[in-house]
């Protein structure tokens, strides 16, 4: 069974770096792909910092791997904006866990989802508020894409106006497909809250090791998806309209995670665009506080039991004083 999946990755992988149809939008090129360049007049602000933002997660992915494997997209984030090397997910450093903290703002003792699996048909979906159903309920319009099936437990439909991911399996959606459909989606519709989860590192991680030729492989064609992305939204909101943050659920060593090894718990976490101020290096963010970020930067207010804290250090003085 371990021969088949791996046979089955290296192929899954090797899609991923076929050529994108040309009918996509291309790849941004160096000085074109900044988000935090100023272009098109906003629309009315309701947020606090912008109207519109992207939370990306690359699963599996090590904040060393960003430099060793020259993730381009990624190092231009990281230079425009502010961005810690040193986050921390959740001790139970897993998939499932670990994404329920980062968009729930709590930690497992709240939302008590420690499974890493689909069992939506035996528990439903997460009980604390959600990023997503929040945002809804102050009128933004949300939108979430997959690449596994055990989000269902995240994906309540009252909450999320539009969401994309496999139904079941083992093999995940690669980066190009699930960047494929958030660009056809950015071209219809302009969702206030996206979230866009990213799989070949943690594939390519669990069936060829962390920080592997192939883990590599994949890291770098995440940093692509996250590119073509960018690019989308650059067309949809105008350059300078939108805040993205980029980070992961964990990382990894060897074939596995889900330790409290520092290789396991340590994540990057990246944010740029509209409001974000370069400066130092970012410290003490933890996972949780991703929840918190979306929601400050949307004006929403945050629930009394919210563990997370955002981190407002990112942000321009005069955003942070709103």
């Amino acid at each position: 069974m371990r021969r088949t999946i791996s046979i089955l990755a290296a192929l899954a992988l090797a899609a991923c770096a076929r050529p994108t149809p040309s009918t996509l939008e291309p790849r941004a090129q160096s000085g074109e792909m900044a988000v935090m360049l100023q272009g098109s007049a906003a629309p009315a602000l309701r947020g606090r910092v912008t109207n519109n933002v992207i939370v990306i997660s690359i699963d599996g992915l090590r904040p060393d791997a960003i430099a060793k494997y020259h993730a381009r997209t990624l190092e231009g984030l990281m230079a425009q904006g502010r961005y810690s090397l040193t986050a921390q997910t959740i001790s139970i450093s897993n998939t499932l866990p670990s994404h329920t903290s980062m968009l729930t703002g709590v930690d497992t003792d709240q939302h008590k989802i420690t499974w890493n699996k689909d069992r939506s048909g035996e528990f439903g979906h997460v009980e604390v508020p959600t990023v997503f159903g929040l945002a809804r309920a102050a009128g933004f319009t949300t939108a979430a894409f997959y690449s596994k099936s055990k989000f269902h437990h995240i994906d309540n439909p009252e909450t999320i106006d539009h969401v994309r991911g496999p139904k079941g399996g083992v093999i995940p959606w690669n980066s190009a497909k699930v960047a494929d459909l958030v660009v056809e989606h950015m071209r219809a519709a302009r969702p206030n809250l996206t979230f866009v989860h990213l799989a070949d590192a943690d594939f390519a991680g669990h069936n060829f090791g962390w920080m592997q030729h192939t883990y590599g492989m994949a890291v770098r064609q995440s940093d692509i998806a996250v590119a073509r992305i960018l690019d989308a939204a650059n067309d949809a909101y105008g350059r300078g309209n939108y805040t993205v943050l980029v980070t992961s659920d964990h990382g990894g060593h060897k074939k596995g995670h889900g330790t409290t090894d520092p290789l396991d718990t340590t994540i990057p976490w990246i944010v740029s665009g509209a409001g974000v101020q370069r400066g130092a290096t970012l410290s003490g963010i933890r996972t949780m506080d991703t929840a918190a970020t979306v929601l400050w930067m949307l004006n929403i207010t945050a629930p009394a039991n919210l563990v997370g804290k955002p981190v407002t250090d990112a942000f321009s003085a005069v955003n942070a004083a709103r």
